[in-house]
């Protein structure tokens, strides 16, 4: 299943951009 392994990767990366977003700008949400 490369697709479903790379989607997860996808996921993974867009999840943590998300997390460090919040981190850095709390005002945004």
């Amino acid at each position: 299943m490369i697709v479903f392994s790379l989607l997860a990767t996808v996921l993974a990366v867009a999840a943590v951009v998300y997390l460090v977003v919040a981190l850095v700008r709390p005002e945004r949400f």
